[in-house]
């Protein structure tokens, strides 16, 4: 059906039906209140509950290196072990600085740590790390500087630190699912940091080993502003049957218009014809 033929039997309908326009404005004012209320309900009656942790970062006590010298390779090997917090660790971030050319770092962990070369890096885009981020014993870099620096996870599973949803009828059920999803252990907590440099080396660089631990402190229901999202729903949905209610409103008057010069000119028929 064209717009034409369309256009034409609207005006047949009107025409035919007075009523038909009362008719459609109670029907778009009925379906805006109940559209609006439900969306009203539903903004007030939400079952998601927000959580936030947090994050404590501490410098982990290395101790003293042992150095090795490998004469035949001509290097020198300085390594570090060192116990880290195992409960709710998120991250592990080793930094070594005063490197001489040439030198490679390394961090293992019986367990296994996630990271990749644009982990921590800001100017990073399309990266992931769920997706990019592998798991590993050991992970190991070249030095591109005077300071260098592995960042790794216990697991890059986002929802384990920082803020995160859950669904729950209760404020309490909602805490206990939140402190199932942050509260782990880390095992086996012990690390071991290598570094590896060219040359007899009798200085050993300096090296920094940080430790992020998350714990739980605020569970909350997710609440928006329900007079601003009421008014909003209320202005959509309005506008919504406008754009339906406007052109049928626009073709009525147009035949009731249309329909009283037709009157008028039937009129002046009859008073023509009466006064001959």
């Amino acid at each position: 059906m064209n717009k034409a033929d369309f256009e034409s039997n609207m005006r047949k309908a009107l025409a035919q039906n007075p009523n038909l326009l009362r008719t459609l404005i109670g029907l778009g004012l009925t379906l805006i209140f109940l559209l609006a209320y439900a969306v009203y309900g539903a903004t007030i009656n939400t079952e998601v509950y927000l959580y936030e942790s947090q994050s404590l970062e501490t410098t982990v006590d290395l101790g003293d290196s042992e150095r090795y010298y490998d004469s035949e390779g001509n290097q020198t090997t300085w390594t570090w072990d060192a116990n880290i917090n195992g409960i709710n660790l998120t991250w592990v971030n080793l930094t070594a600085t005063s490197l001489s050319s040439g030198s490679t770092i390394a961090i293992s962990n019986g367990n296994g740590l996630y990271s990749h070369p644009d982990l921590g890096n800001p100017d990073a885009t399309e990266f992931s790390c769920s997706e990019s981020c592998k798991k590993k014993i050991e992970h190991k870099i070249n030095s591109t500087g005077d300071s260098t620096s592995i960042i790794s996870l216990t697991d890059p599973d986002p929802s384990i630190r920082g803020k995160g949803s859950v669904f729950a009828d209760s404020e309490k059920e909602a805490t206990s699912k939140a402190s199932s999803i942050v509260n782990n252990t880390f095992e086996p907590t012990k690390v071991r940091i290598t570094v590896i440099e060219q040359g007899n080396r009798s200085v050993n660089p300096s090296v920094e080993l940080k430790q992020v631990n998350e714990e739980l402190y605020n569970v909350e229901m997710f609440e928006v502003d329900a007079a601003t999202e009421f008014l909003w729903a209320l202005a959509a949905v309005i506008g919504c049957f406008s754009m339906v209610l406007v052109p049928s409103f626009t073709v009525y008057f147009a035949a009731r218009a249309k329909q009283r010069k037709t009157d008028l000119k039937l009129q002046s028929a009859r008073n023509s014809i009466e006064e001959e």
